[in-house]
Formats: structure tokens, C-alpha cells, sequence
């Protein structure tokens, strides 16, 4: 009479389903949760740090999972690859991440004017510890910007200067960012800078503009300059922030439909 062997269960393709699940959970709801305040930064970081073991180590177990299916013929082949297949896709943002700071230069600070950048008095008092401060970009970055960004360039407009700035104060507010105070020109002035909040788009890191309007009688120009708080590396997201609102400004001003 011929034995029969029950296939075990490879208990390595059930961690990794439950590892990769959990990643999954972690990864959105701190996401979300920093995103509207209720996760603040820091605690953010070591959250995103853990989602990351998480998903190497359920990556780590589906290949072990796979390994003892092909060798002993385990079961615990749907775990394996359910459990990639999520571990994958949580770690598709770090993998980005990582291509980005080695195809991109390490910069935190982009401006339309390299040599005289719109300031921002209010972000640079209230930054302090493990945040960036806002300083001078070294004539390294300077240089670095211009070789890789040549499309963050300020505009110049025929139009009145409060025209400009209701243009600018109504995007960036469709954009969820917080212009902070009421800019307006007063009178006999010529030049006006906006300090506004910005947020990365997936993950609601905080960025610090400034858009300043000069009045040059004849027509209007403007600069942008976008300032990272956290981290060494701005993964070009500075840059993309500035071309794309300055785009949509140039289609506001015109008075040309903005794409959503």
C-alpha cells in the first residue's frame, strides 16, 4: 500500500501575505494621517522607514515561500505571490524615490532667480532642528539648477499687477496650498512677495513658496521660488512645482481655460 504524504504548509508564504498586507495598511493610513495633520512629520518618517522593512521582509519571505513550493512542494503558492505582488507595489514609491535621487541633483532649493531669489522671511523664523534652513543656495547649486532645470524661468506679463496677484492667490488656493496673509500692493509700492505653504502631492510634505510681483510700469514680473523643509534631496519636486504653477498662471493671466 503506497504512503501518502501531505504537502506541508510553508508557513514563510503566509508571513509574507500578512508582512505585505500589513505594509499595505500602515503605508495609506499614516499616509493619509500626515497628510491631514494628524501625523506630524518625524513620526511620519520612522513610519515610512517601518512600511519599507515591512516590504523587503515580505519580499524575502515570498521568495522563500517560492523556493520551498519548488524544492519540497510546499503549498503556500497564492500567499507567495499575493504577498509579492502587495510588497511590490508598497515599495513602488521608495524604488521611484531611489531612481530619482540617483538621476536628479541633490537639491532642496529652486528659484526663477538664481541670482537675487524671492525671500521668505516667515518660513526661515519659524524653521529650526531637523528642518532645512532657508539660505542662499552655494553657486554649486546655482549651477546645478541651470544645467538641469532650464525651464524654471520667471514670467513677464502686460497686465495690471493686481490682476497677477488675484491670479496667483486663486491658483495656489485651488491647489489646497495656504497663501499666508492677504497680499496686496499698497499704494506707491512696486514690488510684493506671497509666502504660501505648499504640499507634495502624495504624502502632504510641507514646502515653503514665495512668488514675488514687481511692477516694471509697463508690464508685470514674476519669480517663483519653492523651498523644501525636510530631507537633503528634493526628488525634482521643486522644480515640476514651479513650471507647473507658472504654467497655469500663464494660461490664468491669458485668460485661457486651466487643465484640472
Amino acid at each position: 500500500m503506497a504512503a501518502v504524504v501531505e504537502r506541508r504548509v510553508s508557513r514563510a508564504a503566509r508571513w509574507s501575505r500578512r508582512l505585505a498586507f500589513f505594509a499595505a495598511v500602515l503605508f495609506v493610513m499614516s499616509g493619509l494621517g500626515h497628510r491631514y495633520g494628524l501625523v506630524d512629520t518625524i513620526s511620519f518618517l520612522w513610519l515610512l522607514g517601518i512600511v519599507g522593512a515591512l516590504g523587503i521582509a515580505a519580499l524575502c519571505c515570498a521568495a522563500w515561500g517560492f523556493y520551498r513550493l519548488w524544492t519540497r512542494g510546499d503549498k503556500g503558492g497564492r500567499d507567495s505571490a499575493a504577498g509579492a505582488l502587495i510588497a511590490l507595489i508598497v515599495l513602488a514609491p521608495f524604488l521611484v524615490s531611489a531612481w530619482q535621487v540617483v538621476t536628479l541633483p541633490s537639491l532642496t532649493d529652486i528659484s526663477t532667480d538664481v541670482v537675487n531669489p524671492p525671500q521668505l522671511p516667515l518660513a526661515a523664523a519659524e524653521r529650526g532642528g531637523p528642518t532645512n534652513p532657508v539660505t542662499t543656495p552655494t553657486p554649486r547649486d546655482t549651477e546645478l539648477q541651470l544645467e538641469n532645470y532650464p525651464g524654471v524661468i520667471g514670467r513677464r506679463y502686460e497686465v495690471a499687477p493686481d490682476l497677477v496677484i488675484q491670479a496667483i492667490v486663486k491658483l495656489a488656493r485651488d491647489r489646497g496650498w495656504t497663501v499666508r496673509g492677504d497680499p496686496q500692493l499698497a499704494e506707491g509700492q512696486s514690488e510684493i512677495t506671497i509666502e504660501i505653504v505648499a504640499y507634495t502631492f502624495l504624502l502632504g510634505f510641507p514646502v515653503d513658496v514665495a512668488v514675488r510681483v514687481v511692477d516694471e510700469d509697463a508690464a508685470v514680473y514674476v519669480d517663483m521660488r519653492s523651498v523644501s523643509r525636510w530631507g537633503r534631496h528634493d526628488l525634482g519636486d521643486n522644480a515640476r512645482r514651479i513650471e507647473g504653477f507658472l504654467t497655469e498662471l500663464d494660461a490664468a493671466v491669458k485668460g485661457e481655460p486651466v487643465a484640472e
